[in-house]
């Protein structure tokens, strides 16, 4: 890293805390830079970065893990109310189908060390998963005019609506969300709060445990309730993090809803599960859209 010394006195940042403390000034950064944003040099330096991952011992487990994953993720098609006994098989002996990705909270990579090193291990995994770089969709509100050309350069598909998580899945899919905000992961459950959906999802980002030993338990049930509800029945498998690299990687996990699990519930669990509001929350992190006039 020829730069590293002064990128990282801009990157460091506890984990988990970066996004509330400076969303709002991220997003000025990036207005401010985007005329003199060099395309090409800023591809080279992920390029680079990326090849430098690839090098890490500690790559090798992220990769096994998401293959793992993607292997026990259902179709669209497939009956979740059973387990299959063939891993990266359906019922009837045909691969599964594959999988799309979609990337939320990024960060302004052009100017932060971090965010760079994030998105160089979304290539990683994307070229690791067989997702084409198309089926893979990014978006955050801090990226600037000259980033989303940097994205569409790459191949990656740049969404123009914040969605604030709240996509509905309809096949296998991968949500990239590292080091985002409590509220994105529980509207992205809520969104998807049902026995055929949550299978669908492999989530590879903060520690839903983690979240919850770091938050008062009380607060969390309130303004997070599907994030409670989810501990119990997900599964978890913490990804190593070099300790040079604590700020980008760390507490994060593989996130997924095996269907065996989830049928235990009672039916009351999914009957109308209600939009997150948030009124307790003054703090949020996420930057929320603007509401229609």
């Amino acid at each position: 890293m020829s730069d590293a010394g002064e990128e990282w006195q801009v990157a460091r940042r506890r984990k988990g805390a970066a996004r509330k403390s400076n969303l709002h000034q991220v997003s000025l950064n990036s207005t401010r830079c985007q005329e003199q944003l060099d395309i090409g040099k800023t591809i080279k330096r992920i390029r680079d970065t990326l090849s430098e991952l690839r090098c890490e011992e500690f790559w090798q487990e992220w990769k096994e893990q998401l293959l793992c994953a993607a292997s026990a993720a259902p179709s669209e098609k497939e009956d979740t109310d059973t387990v299959t006994d063939q891993p990266g098989r359906s019922r009837d002996g045909r691969s599964r189908q594959q999988l799309e990705c979609v990337c939320y909270g990024l960060g302004s990579f052009s100017s932060c060390v971090s965010a760079r090193y994030q998105l160089a291990m979304l290539m990683l995994l994307l070229d690791a998963g067989q997702i084409p770089l198309k089926d893979c969709s990014v978006y955050d509100p801090a990226f600037s005019s000259g980033e989303r050309d940097v994205l569409r350069e790459l191949g990656l598909t740049v969404l123009t609506e914040n969605e604030e998580g709240k996509r509905l899945v309809t096949k296998p899919t991968l949500f990239y969300l590292m080091h985002c905000g409590k509220a994105l992961y529980n509207n992205l459950l809520w969104k998807n709060w049902s026995a055929r959906c949550l299978p669908l999802m492999i989530i590879i980002g903060n520690s839903f445990s983690g979240m919850r030993d770091r938050t008062i338990e009380r607060e969390l049930k309130r303004d997070y309730s599907y994030i409670t509800q989810a501990v119990p029945v997900c599964e978890e498998t913490q990804l190593p993090c070099p300790s040079r690299l604590i700020d980008v990687f760390s507490d994060t996990a593989v996130i997924t809803f095996p269907a065996s699990g989830l049928n235990r519930l009672p039916q009351s669990t999914w009957a109308e599960p209600p939009e997150p509001q948030y009124q307790h929350c003054p703090d949020l992190e996420i930057i929320q859209r603007e509401a229609q006039s």
